[in-house]
């Protein structure tokens, strides 16, 4: 199931939102690509992510330097080479489904940007998981024998614009990963950060993601909230019906004024 950012406008969703200080801002799991394409080895290359996830919820847009390539997990295209029966990038966790997103260190510095508004909370926390993978097309192979990392970066977004974070750095976290036991084989580990989010100009923000080691690798399920609580993500709520955008914004400036009364009084 793709799920989506969700904030219903109701009394009762307001009142938990003020007393737990947090709330879904945005969560994906990259299984509804719009119009994939595989472009040779199970791997979506000349297509943005924006291509494929734009509007999902709608009006959600992503930044990115480079290519952020777009994985078929299960496919027969990819490493079709003695060791790797029938091909295809494998997936032993069940954790990536179908697609996963998938990013350079090397070579080329792939970056992804994502902004949203956090109104008066304090963090944006980040779930997310992450695992080593490797192309062996597109000038591949890239792995380089490390762990993969991140580096996740926070930045203040005045003008609320779409990009890679250009403002000044609010905060930052690096995350580490494990070593698949090898190239096409995902072996994924889950990490939640806590970004915080003091200084910012009027609650808009970019969490830029920028792979730094491992050489190449795979980031997959989103689950991204704005907390008083460092790390704090709930429950992740299903997709909301058709129509609802204008009044889950409206549901999350409702619940940041909330937060915001709550701490001055």
């Amino acid at each position: 199931m793709n799920k989506l950012f969700y904030a219903p406008v109701t009394a009762a969703v307001l009142a938990c939102g003020a007393a737990h200080a947090d709330i879904i801002l945005y969560s994906q799991d990259f299984e509804h690509p719009v119009n994939f394409v595989n472009d040779g080895g199970d791997v979506n290359i000349f297509r943005t992510v924006n291509d494929l996830y734009a509007n999902q919820p709608p009006g959600f847009q992503f930044a990115q330097a480079f290519t952020v390539e777009t994985l078929l997990i299960g496919g027969t295209g990819a490493w079709t080479v003695p060791g790797n029966p029938g091909g295809g990038f494998k997936d032993p966790q069940g954790v990536g489904g179908t697609h996963t997103l998938s990013m350079l260190s090397s070579t080329q510095n792939d970056l992804l940007g994502l902004s949203f508004n956090v109104g008066a909370f304090d963090f944006l926390n980040f779930k997310l998981d992450i695992s080593s993978i490797d192309l062996n097309n597109f000038g591949g192979p890239f792995f380089d024998g490390n762990p993969p990392s991140f580096l996740l970066s926070l930045y203040d977004n005045p003008s609320g614009a779409i990009g890679l974070g250009t403002g000044t750095l609010l905060s930052s976290a690096t995350i580490v990963g494990a070593a698949a036991p090898n190239q096409w084989t995902f072996n994924w580990t889950n990490r939640i950060v806590g970004l915080s989010t003091a200084g910012n100009t009027n609650g808009n923000v970019t969490l830029r993601i920028d792979e730094l080691q491992g050489g190449y690798a795979a980031l997959d399920n989103f689950v991204i909230a704005a907390s008083d609580t460092p790390g704090e993500i709930p429950g992740v709520p299903a997709i909301p019906e058709p129509g609802t955008w204008a009044l889950m914004l409206g549901g999350l400036a409702a619940v940041s004024a909330v937060a915001r009364r709550r701490r001055i009084g």
